[in-house]
């Protein structure tokens, strides 16, 4: 038996790149012309984000809701278990986070008042998930295996991690388990594989996590210039 420490993190992947490959080819092929409606709502989600108003994120969170579920349904359960175990116990977790997003959102938001950094990381984020099918063709992959938001995982959770800086405190921070935790395992696997797409996920996961940061430490600068007093008017 060969020692535990001889074994490379290509040894633990549960499938070959190219089975995974196809799968979501054949997967996509079977959506057209779903991908279209997709991304006409990430752009919706993209404006929504860029106002910040308390409807559209409201509905904005809802429609992201919608994808956790229909990823799990369609994509998890419907093709990714069939070549990896794993794909059975991630499906659940997709379903609660949507219902729970779902439920969220139909819950009136208090005033929302995103500062600056967190805008531009949320629109970066959204502008990335938006942006994710062009992966597909850049790597020479066909049309049909590119990856749409609310129709695939992970461009769906690269999404949810640009949606929730918006929303108060209060209600991001049980969302934001189940994205970071997909982000990593997935993300991990992707990286095993040798696959672009593996930055991206982990990347995104690293913005999410640094935008609250980047808040906390504006707020102290800002508090002491509003502290300052004002300079004299000279002689």
């Amino acid at each position: 038996m060969s020692e535990w420490w001889t074994y490379r993190p290509s040894d633990f992947l549960l499938f070959a790149p190219r089975t995974y490959y196809r799968l979501l080819e054949h997967y996509g092929a079977g959506l057209w012309p779903w991908q279209v409606a997709a991304l006409a709502a990430g752009l919706a989600l993209l404006a929504a984000a860029r106002r910040g108003r308390t409807g559209e994120l409201r509905l904005g969170l809802a429609l992201l809701g919608a994808g956790w579920i229909a990823a799990a349904w369609f994509f998890l359960w419907g093709r990714l278990a069939s070549i990896a175990w794993s794909a059975g116990y991630a499906a659940p977790v997709f379903v609660a986070q949507g219902a729970l997003m779902i439920l969220l959102a139909a819950i009136p938001l208090s005033a929302v008042a995103p500062s600056k950094p967190q805008r531009l990381g949320a629109s970066a984020l959204l502008a990335t998930a938006l942006a994710y099918p062009l992966l597909a063709p850049a790597m020479g992959r066909p049309w049909a295996a590119a990856e749409v938001l609310l129709l695939f995982p992970d461009p769906t959770v690269i999404a949810t991690l640009g949606l929730l800086p918006l929303l108060p405190a209060g209600r991001r921070a049980a969302l934001m388990i189940a994205p970071l935790g997909w982000c990593a395992f997935h993300g991990m696997t992707l990286w095993t594989m040798g696959a672009p797409e593996a930055a991206v996920l982990l990347g995104a996961a690293v913005v999410a996590l640094l935008l609250p940061l980047a808040v906390r430490l504006r707020r102290p600068r800002d508090r002491a210039a509003r502290d300052r007093p004002p300079a004299s008017p000279a002689a």
